[in-house]
């Protein structure tokens, strides 16, 4: 059961509804106070901290973090952002023309973009394969994204679980399919690290880059790339500084290439293991469950609300923490600054294509009343004003 001693570890304002926790996440309390300690400890001896001390935190945290991935800790290394993990394998993936990267219509924007420079730079096509919604079935989904797959496909990339739908694909059975064609695989786990289950060695993705500082909960800038090590000399930084062609070099490019990239701060990264301490100590997989029930318990009646229906059956194979809301609205923005301002609700209007979804995320610290909140101000918003239509 989630506790008021839980609800109160985190920093959230509290005069604001909360149902945003989706885009950035938001810290606890004694995650954000080892995050000080490390940046308190740079700064009272930034030299023995960047080249020796916090490079050992850094081993420490990967380690951490691969126990809970179920992969070696050193096919994994961090950068602040998925859209960085994003940009550093689609620069370096050797596209030729003609050549295909197929993935999904529903992905998210910055990876899109990111895929259709890298594409058109090298003569080759990204392609969105179109998945019809509502989704039915898993085996369906499997079924119809493969339908984009042809003799041209050189990547599948795919997202975990999608920021704009809210949705959870079926990565396994992707990934899976994909292996028995000889086609690389490149997850986007932005939303999947403590939302979903992750074990890489199963999985048997080639490439996977989740964010810690979302349902992880660690500070801002805080995400890690997994390369299966078929693929990491492929792979050079983004930005070239002394661990390429280093003069002394580690038992590892791949570390050597994108860990170090001259003076930052790197503390976020090193809160990782505080983090999974952390939801240990609250016993996260209930805790998780309890969010997704109440995910679960409100999507039918908000769809209801606004004459809609779910994008996916409410179950835990396609909707976890996130649950995004069919809507009709000719001016999302403001229909968003109205919930701010007017309501105090912080929660995404998300356009994406030609649909406009209304998405709610659910964590630790929220409660069925923050819900009853949002839904009393769509119900107000729905009765005295034009932004969203129901008919």
């Amino acid at each position: 059961m989630i506790t008021e001693q839980l609800r109160n570890e985190f920093l959230v304002r509290k005069d604001l509804t909360f149902l945003n926790f989706g885009s950035f996440g938001a810290c606890p309390k004694p995650i954000f106070e080892r995050y000080q300690q490390y940046q308190l400890e740079l700064e009272q001896e930034p030299v023995l901290f960047i080249v020796k001390t916090g490079l050992e935190y850094l081993q420490q945290s990967r380690e951490s973090l691969a126990a809970l991935l179920n992969c070696p800790a050193d096919d994994l290394v961090y950068l602040v952002n998925p859209s960085h993990a994003v940009n550093l394998v689609a620069k370096n993936f050797p596209l030729k023309a003609g050549n295909e990267v197929v993935t999904t219509n529903l992905e998210y924007g910055a990876c899109d973009r990111t895929w259709e420079y890298y594409c058109a730079q090298a003569g080759a096509h990204y392609k969105r394969q179109p998945i019809s919604l509502p989704l039915t079935t898993k085996e369906q989904f499997v079924e119809d994204f493969f339908k984009g797959v042809t003799n041209r496909t050189r990547l599948i990339f795919i997202s975990h679980i999608t920021s704009s739908t809210g949705l959870r694909f079926p990565i396994e059975a992707i990934c899976a399919k994909a292996k028995e064609m000889g086609i690389p695989t490149f997850i986007d786990g932005a939303h999947g690290p403590a939302q979903a289950p992750i074990n890489l060695n199963e999985l048997g993705a080639d490439m996977y880059t989740g964010a810690c500082h979302k349902w992880m909960m660690t500070p801002k800038g805080s995400t890690f790339l997994y390369v299966n090590k078929a693929y990491q000399r492929m792979l050079d930084p983004l930005v070239i500084s002394w661990g390429f062609n280093s003069t002394t070099p580690s038992h590892s490019s791949f570390l050597d290439y994108h860990q170090t990239q001259g003076t930052r701060d790197f503390s976020a990264f090193l809160c990782i293991p505080k983090a999974i301490e952390f939801m240990q100590q609250y016993n996260w997989h209930h805790v998780a469950k309890e969010c997704r029930q109440l995910v679960h318990d409100n999507a039918q009646r908000f769809c209801d609300l606004v004459n809609s229906q779910p994008l996916a059956p409410v179950n835990k194979d396609f909707i976890l923490q996130l649950f995004s809301i069919p809507i009709r609205t000719k001016d999302p923005v403001a229909l968003k600054n109205v919930l701010f301002n007017e309501y105090k609700i912080e929660v995404p209007v998300m356009p994406h294509g030609d649909q406009v979804f209304l998405r709610y995320s659910i964590q630790a610290f929220n409660t069925q009343a923050h819900l009853d909140t949002l839904y009393n101000a769509v119900e107000d918003i729905i009765r005295t004003t034009d932004l969203i239509q129901v008919d």
